[in-house]
């Protein structure tokens, strides 16, 4: 049943009242419904002013604007960027606060192969000194933003993660049970092959991306104590990961991308798994296993390796 508003002329007429909001008065009506609103119940449009419901409406039957890979577009495109900068930078003053929480957090092998899985995560948002923290905070604002607006937040951040997860598996598969790593190598390495492959896919000139990349797996052999494997594991997940993203035709795009992030980091878990069993196997160590299987947390024990 529709509703009449009495017209001025009308010998009954009234000033009409916000449908909304009864007891206020207004000769402003919505473009696409026609009730009235008043000045708090407007929104503005390309012509005229809409009630609430029927922007509403509106939003729900326009499609969002999507990025070129299919990634949704946001009114603040580096946020996930900016917050990951952020978790680091907290933690890192955490660590200078807490002096132990290094050894709570870090790869240490051992503790790893006694169950502690969870350093994996940890250790890639620790840092060693004010250069390790400040340079690859850098990295991650340089080349997260572009590739956070190109990909699209969800993507990013499972390119990230993923990256994360192979760099710190790279790391416990190929280092000594008895040193430790930390920082977020590994994860930064993975966004440079992400880019990379975007650049690629766009036909962009990366020349220098690559040289930059180049440079930086040439420092471990020129500087001590640098995780190459974690850069090595990092790098070809993002590779793998951003090719699954940019390459698939649109149809099948959302399937391949879900299907290579799940392989990917199923391929991590059963790699760790393995290295676990080895580690405990080995006469070496399996004499710190013997009391239930744990190992206590390392304390102040400081990572050798970034």
């Amino acid at each position: 049943m529709s509703e009449a508003w009495p017209t001025a002329g009308s010998a009954d007429a009234v000033a009409p009242v916000c449908y909304r909001h009864p007891t206020r008065e207004t000769y402003i009506r919505c473009t696409r419904c026609d009730r009235p609103i008043c000045p708090e119940c407007m929104v503005s449009a390309s012509v005229g002013f809409q009630c609430p419901e029927c922007v509403a409406q509106g939003r729900q039957t326009v499609r969002p604007t999507r990025t070129v890979f299919g990634g949704k577009v946001h009114a603040q495109p580096g946020l996930a960027t900016s917050v990951l900068v952020t978790v680091c930078v907290v933690v890192w003053l955490a660590q200078i606060a807490i002096p132990s929480l290094t050894g709570h957090l870090e790869i240490y092998g051992l503790a790893v192969a006694s169950g502690q899985w969870y350093r994996l995560v940890t250790a890639a948002f620790l840092h060693l000194s004010i250069v390790h923290i400040l340079f690859n905070m850098w990295g991650l604002w340089v080349l997260g933003r572009p590739l956070e607006a190109m990909l699209g937040r969800i993507r990013f951040v499972s390119l990230y993660f993923t990256a994360l997860i192979a760099g710190s598996t790279a790391s416990y598969l190929f280092s000594d049970p008895l040193g430790a790593a930390a920082g977020a190598s590994g994860a930064i390495f993975g966004l440079a092959g992400g880019l990379i492959v975007v650049a690629r896919r766009m036909n962009w000139n990366f020349s220098w991306l690559v040289g930059i990349v180049a440079l930086n797996f040439l420092l471990p052999f020129m500087v001590a104590n640098i995780d190459w494997h974690a850069h090595v594991g990092g790098f070809l997940a993002g590779l793998a990961v951003t090719a699954a993203f940019t390459y698939p035709p649109k149809p099948s795009r959302v399937a391949v991308s879900v299907v290579a992030v799940v392989v990917l980091l199923a391929g991590c878990l059963g790699l760790v798994a393995h290295r676990t069993q080895q580690i405990r196997d080995d006469p070496t160590y399996g004499s710190v296993f013997q009391l239930g299987g744990t190992f206590p947390d390392a304390g102040n024990f400081r990572p050798d390796h970034f």
